[in-house]
């Protein structure tokens, strides 16, 4: 009898154990519901997000106690104890307007992570949900809709592209994966399109000159890509969505334990179009069809006292070709029928491991190789190229006063092609090209008293080319003790080293022949920037408000020459100067309506003075805007997206003084509306409408698209084109007149999966 009583005891306390719970509830500001409020639990990485009432549920809790953590946009994060022993409870939480809203921790200003109000490095961040509200194939394409930050398309056949923060072209963006140099040389140009949107957490921006720290190719700013941690990652996500225009994009990223102490993420992207288009009847491809596949793995480890170990890699591979309709692989090369396809295979190796020792010292480093298979027209481009990174910091607190940051980094360079950039003076033998760059950074921020700080930083680097740069940088902070008001100056230079093949495609496009003026000297800028916050707070709405005026000076600055003949790209170092200037301002509105909104718009003037005369620069803007309006319809539970961006005309390149066609592209505007409806905590579905108001560029973009390979364009005795019937203003075929995209209005649909 005993023994029996003794069993059922057992079993009862079994089942009391095994027994699983329940919380849910509504969350709510002043009484009004709150949809997509994030809700999860810290020990068991249960997590969940509000529908269009503002009610929630996690299910399957078994019963102990609890940390319930509640965090919304524009919301103070709620964290709630909450014990389910005695059964499943309901939890309705209302929420507080968040008078910090937008303070996140970022690290692209100062290699360390600091609170975003408290830098002294003007930053700006974007979070994946500002990405989902256009959602694109790529990175490069994400990013038109942030103010300042345009991507460029410069082949109207190929349609590769880099990006212009305020105005300066794409090589003088640095762009970084987890704050390593990933994305430089020749994947400024054709790597950017395959990075994993699914594994971006957020996206840091700091515009101008950041040479400091980051060395050369930091001269009109960083982009850092923050990844995902692998700890705080859903268990499975997907992202699939497709176009009327036929393109399909999917993204997928799974995590999951290896072992005990290590955890990791796994994302693939895969994108493809090959429906060939030709709206503007001018027998090219209006879009440039693609094969593309990116397997991206993080692996996040456990250590002693919470040191970090990271390794990362990447892998990306992509088939694209553009040209006139007709074209296959089979005429790749051939003078039949003209095409542009590149091969693109590319590797990269990154990782952090912070030392097991007192100090706080860190080592980074980064690897990738770059090999390139392409053929523009009959013109071959076989290229590679290898790039190696490490560096060691060591930060120390000095006192209340002093937060000390020092660093030593190395970076090796190869490259090589087959053009004649690589080319020994005896025009035979090939040179490839070696640079070793060893580099020392100290900076020193400096604690003032709790309304004024100073940063002071110098980079030193010997390029195995050009010899020794030094690189400074002074920046100040002032706030009022509620940090409602913010004022930042900064002050630094930066310098570059241009390699013209590998950043700029109009070299290889088209029928023009490239031309050297000279060796080209390393560029050299200085800037100064203005930066001023003001945070306004009522009880039904929160604003914040960020404006930075800007100027950039250079010397020895490498441009394009498209005018002075009509059959070369001429580069060579300005005879003189170059100015990059402006004002930019961004408002952030959130109202406790659920209303949202961002707002953007850049003022600049980017000129060239070369020989005494001044000019707007290329192919830049001199005002541009953007913007990204959220409003959510409880009624139905559907989030509606509106997004645009609208551009000044830019000075585009003509082939000549008689080219019939505009001097300046004109005003025009990209804008999209999309509709998100959750349909479960774990699905959700969304669509819309990308270019609502169809715009695209003039149908004569590409110059004399009809003799591809000037095969009835006629010379005189000294190579100048000459005027004939069939060439009545003295053309030739090129394609890089070019400001936009030639793809016109299409539908979306998509759906998100999520397993948390």
């Amino acid at each position: 009898m005993q023994k029996y009583i003794l069993l059922v005891l057992i079993n009862l306390t079994i089942n009391s154990f095994a027994q699983e719970y329940q919380i849910e509830g509504t969350v709510t500001h002043n009484e009004i519901p709150q949809s997509f409020v994030n809700i999860y639990m810290m020990e068991n990485s249960k997590g969940t997000v509000t529908d269009d009432k503002g009610y929630y549920i996690l299910e399957g809790i078994s019963p102990d106690n609890y940390t319930v953590n509640v965090s919304g946009l524009g919301f103070k994060t709620k964290n709630i104890k909450v014990n389910t022993t005695n059964g499943s409870i309901k939890l309705d939480v209302n929420l507080d307007v968040d008078d910090s809203y937008l303070d996140e921790i970022v690290i692209s200003g100062t290699l360390k992570a600091v609170s975003k109000l408290k830098s002294a490095v003007p930053i700006e961040v974007y979070s994946k949900t500002f990405f989902k509200k256009n959602p694109t194939p790529s990175i490069f394409e994400a990013l038109q809709n942030i103010n300042g930050v345009r991507p460029q398309l410069n082949c109207n056949v190929c349609n590769t592209g880099d990006i212009h923060i305020n105005g300066l072209e794409g090589p003088y963006t640095f762009v970084l994966i987890d704050g390593m140099p990933i994305v430089s040389g020749l994947s400024t140009v054709y790597g950017l399109t395959g990075i994993p949107k699914s594994l971006i957490e957020r996206v840091e921006i700091v515009k101008g000159p950041a040479s400091t720290l980051y060395g050369s190719e930091a001269v009109g700013g960083v982009i850092n890509l923050i990844t995902k941690s692998a700890y705080n990652a859903p268990l499975f996500s997907s992202d699939t969505f497709s176009t009327s225009w036929g393109e399909l994009n999917v993204d997928i990223s799974n995590k999951f334990n290896i072992g005990e102490n290590a955890t990791s993420l796994l994302g693939v992207n895969y994108f493809s179009y090959q429906n060939p288009i030709d709206n503007n009847k001018d027998n090219f491809t209006d879009l440039t069809l693609q094969h593309r596949v990116s397997i991206f793995n993080k692996i996040d480890f456990k250590r002693k006292n919470d040191k970090k170990l990271t390794l990362a890699g990447r892998y990306f591979y992509e088939d694209r070709w553009g040209g006139e309709m007709g074209f296959s692989n089979a005429y790749r090369g051939g003078n039949e029928v003209y095409g542009e396809s590149i091969f693109t295979s590319r590797w990269e190796a990154f990782g952090t491991y912070e030392l097991p020792v007192d100090e706080n010292i860190i080592f980074q480093f980064s690897s990738n190789g770059h090999n390139q298979n392409s053929f523009y027209g009959t013109t071959s481009f076989q290229a590679k190229q290898y790039i190696g990174f490490g560096q060691l910091t060591w930060n120390k607190i000095l006192n209340t006063k002093h937060d000390l940051l020092m660093g030593i980094a190395y970076r090796y360079s190869f490259y090589d092609d087959d053009t004649f950039a690589t080319l020994d003076s005896d025009g035979i033998t090939n040179n490839e090209s070696i640079t070793h760059l060893p580099g020392f950074f100290i900076q020193d921020e400096i604690t003032i008293n709790s309304m004024n700080k100073l940063l002071l930083g110098v980079r030193y680097d010997y390029n195995s080319i050009h010899g020794s740069v030094i690189s400074p940088r002074i920046n100040y902070k002032w706030n009022n003790a509620n940090y409602r008001d913010i004022i930042r100056l900064s002050v630094g230079n930066g310098f570059r080293v241009a390699n013209v093949f590998t950043e700029d495609h109009a070299a290889l496009t088209g029928a023009r022949e490239v031309e050297f003026n000279g060796d080209l000297k390393p560029e050299k800028s200085w800037n100064i920037n203005l930066n001023y916050v003001k945070k306004i707070n009522t009880s039904n709405m929160l604003m914040n408000i960020d404006t930075s005026i800007f100027y950039t000076y250079f010397n020895n600055r490498i441009l394009p020459d498209y005018e002075s003949d009509p059959n070369k790209i001429i580069y060579s170092n300005l005879d003189g100067h170059a100015v990059s200037k402006g004002v930019s301002t961004n408002i952030d509105i959130v109202f406790s309506n659920g209303l949202k909104a961002l707002l953007g718009a850049t003022l600049m003037d980017v000129s060239v003075t070369d020989s005494g005369i001044t000019r707007q620069q290329i192919l830049t803007e001199k005002f541009s805007g953007v913007w990204s309006i959220s409003y959510n319809l409880l009624d139905l539970g559907v989030l509606i997206d509106y997004t645009g961006n609208v551009y000044g005309p830019m000075r585009l390149p003509l082939l000549s003084d008689t080219d019939p066609r505009p001097e300046f592209s004109p005003w025009h505007s990209i804008q999209n509306i999309q509709l998100t409806k959750k349909l479960s905590n774990s699905w959700e579905i969304y669509g819309g409408v990308k270019n609502i108001l169809n715009f695209t560029p003039s149908d004569d973009s590409i110059a004399r698209s009809f003799d591809p390979f000037d095969e009835n364009v006629s010379y005189d005795d000294n190579g100048n084109i000459l005027a004939t019937n069939d060439n009545p203003y003295a053309l030739s075929f090129d394609p890089s007149y070019v400001y936009t995209s030639n793809q016109g209005i299409r539908g979306f649909l998509g759906f998100r999966h999520t397993i948390f």
